[in-house]
């Protein structure tokens, strides 16, 4: 077994390990609100309940609108759906060539990896529960509601993520002979950096739609990670173009149904 195999195999066995805390802390993180002292240990209880209460059934229901969305959706939706799926179609048809129009060094690989982990979702998910603490401590409920909002879109990228990859067992750029195969059991389809980066970002831009230098910061951000995940090798241009357009969407439904 090669050892980009190997690498591959532990990266996805970690995010499935890393999936379960995760939707725990932020379920708990659900169900805590600014309090008085009188009463803080009930309320600490009520936080860290399972995932029956906060979290757990909000993304339960995210899921089920995500995955139905193409029998519900507005004609409006249905033309960036198009555009999107066109978009897509073309990256993939053209990501042999795409993938190799940089130098794609070793130094190159290296630091566009190592630039893309700020799109992680060990990185993401403290982000979200510091924006929640930072609006609690600082009495500010639109920060603090930005955090478990945030928090409740990466948790919905995750598991959309993770299913898809699932599914399409595509092969990443450095895998096999680089066409980067459909159904060859690996994680490449689609970008869960993107994904996950472009839900937050798409959270926080929606919230301050009216301060332009926090969505300019949000996309900027988001965009720059998913650039390394290509310039990484990691990733195909369409795994991010894909990760990218449903991470928007994913952080779009959260706000709207919040």
């Amino acid at each position: 077994m090669s050892d980009s195999t190997c690498s591959s195999r532990r990266a996805k066995q970690a995010r499935w390990l890393l999936l379960a805390p995760a939707l725990a802390a932020i379920s708990a993180a659900f169900g805590q609100e600014p309090r008085d002292a009188v009463g803080q240990d009930s309320e600490k209880a009520d936080a860290l309940k399972p995932f029956a209460k906060g979290l757990a059934k909000n993304v339960l229901q995210d899921q089920k609108a995500i995955w139905t969305s193409p029998f519900h959706m507005t004609r409006k939706d249905a033309q960036w759906w198009l555009t999107f799926a066109a978009i897509t179609g073309a990256a993939l048809a053209t990501d042999g060539r795409t993938s190799r129009q940089l130098p794609n060094t070793a130094d190159q690989r290296a630091y566009s990896r190592d630039v893309s982990q700020a799109g992680a979702a060990y990185t993401l998910i403290p982000i979200a529960g510091a924006l929640y603490v930072s609006g609690v401590l600082g009495k500010n409920p639109k920060l603090r509601g930005t955090g478990l909002v945030g928090g409740r879109a990466l948790a919905d990228a995750l598991v959309v993520s993770e299913v898809l990859k699932a599914t399409t067992g595509r092969q990443r750029p450095l895998e096999g002979d680089g066409a980067g195969r459909f159904f060859h059991g690996s994680d490449g389809f689609p970008s869960g950096h993107a994904m996950e980066s472009f839900a937050l970002a798409s959270v926080i831009a929606h919230r301050y739609r009216g301060k332009k230098a926090v969505v300019i910061a949000a996309y900027g951000i988001a965009t720059l990670v998913s650039a390394s995940r290509f310039s990484g090798q990691k990733h195909f241009a369409s795994d991010i173009v894909a990760g990218g357009v449903m991470g928007w969407f994913i952080g779009r439904h959260v706000f709207e149904t919040q």
